[in-house]
């Protein structure tokens, strides 16, 4: 699939963004399963196309959800996703991110700018005020990329969510809109 400007939400210098598709079922659960080494214990993308249907399902048609393919600009091909997660509106205007880059795309900056990209349209078109990551705490690479990106770690919480079969601890990192709004 490409990042044809057409559907392309943002566009960065490497990656750009576009909305899930349920026609990408084929190249994104390809993609997840070459890069299941890389995202145990912390991550379980789908993997089949049925379990994608139901996913990209969620994200396309809920409104408390945002989801993003990153795309690269010299293949079309999908590096990654970044989701916004129960968006809050109201006085509250928050997201919980999900993010991950495959295998082939990781260790080369590309979820970094993606995420810049995403922190620009949910701070600007979609009008959130703050972001929240929460991540298990010896995921030091998503940590790093969190800190890069100017989140800051705003607590713990032990037991937080259910992922591989256990209750796992989380550190709540967040960030707020630059400008206040």
């Amino acid at each position: 699939m490409s990042d044809d400007p057409g559907t392309c939400l943002a566009a960065g210098p490497r990656v750009g963004l576009r909305p899930f598709s349920l026609a990408d079922a084929e190249e994104f659960t390809a993609r997840a399963r070459e890069s299941r080494e890389l995202h145990r214990p912390w991550l379980f993308p789908p993997c089949t196309p049925e379990a994608y249907a139901a996913y990209a399902g969620t994200l396309i048609e809920d409104p408390a959800r945002a989801g993003f393919l990153v795309c690269e600009h010299t293949n079309g091909g999908i590096a990654g996703f970044v989701n916004i997660n129960n968006i809050v509106r109201g006085a509250f205007r928050s997201g919980a991110l999900g993010y991950g880059a495959f295998a082939h795309a990781a260790r080369r900056g590309l979820l970094a700018e993606a995420l810049g990209l995403v922190l620009e349209h949910a701070f600007g078109p979609l009008e959130l005020h703050r972001l929240e990551a929460n991540i298990q705490p010896g995921n030091t690479a998503s940590r790093a990329l969190v800190r890069r990106a100017g989140f800051r770690l705003e607590g713990f919480s032990p037991a937080m969510l259910h992922i591989d079969g256990a209750w796992r601890d989380h550190e709540r990192w967040a960030i707020t809109a630059p400008d206040g709004h």
